[in-house]
């Protein structure tokens, strides 16, 4: 359980310092958009006060809370099922997904909403939507789930 805690910290901890840096010293807020390597990487300022894309997006105290609410009832059930079934794998990506889930908790308890900032776009194609690094690691760790196999605990 070391590697999934170890894990959730560095994730956390690496998405609260870019979202700092980006909202706060970069002034992102204020500035809304820079440009990095167009159209390959762009900062642009958005708050996501849903789920992924917006949806859910009310704006609402209500909203908020319970998106906060499932966010931990997830956070708790992965946790507990990598505990019983989870090797090293498992571990790794339930720390990516959990690490990500809490720097996007902590952002709706602090702004009411998800700052989302990261804009790519390639090949012709222009992307719409902005994402963070939480939103990387979620991704990243639900896939670790689905594809690494788990490792039940053998009892005697």
């Amino acid at each position: 359980m070391r590697l999934l805690a170890l894990t959730t910290v560095i994730v956390f901890a690496l998405d609260q310092a870019t979202k700092y840096i980006v909202v706060h010293a970069m002034n992102l807020r204020t500035l809304g958009a820079i440009d990095v390597l167009p159209p390959y990487l762009n900062l642009r300022m958005a708050w996501n006060y849903g789920i992924n894309f917006g949806l859910m997006s009310r704006d609402s105290d209500m909203t908020r809370w319970v998106l906060i609410g499932i966010a931990l009832a997830i956070s708790a059930w992965v946790v507990w099922w990598v505990r019983r079934e989870g090797g090293r794998w498992n571990q790794i990506a339930a720390g990516l997904l959990v690490g990500g889930a809490l720097g996007n908790i902590l952002d709706r308890l602090i702004y009411g909403g998800v700052a989302d900032f990261l804009n790519m776009s390639c090949c012709g194609i222009a992307n719409p939507y902005a994402f963070n690094v939480a939103d990387i690691a979620i991704f990243a760790g639900a896939a670790g789930l689905v594809i690494a196999p788990s490792q039940a605990k053998k009892t005697p």
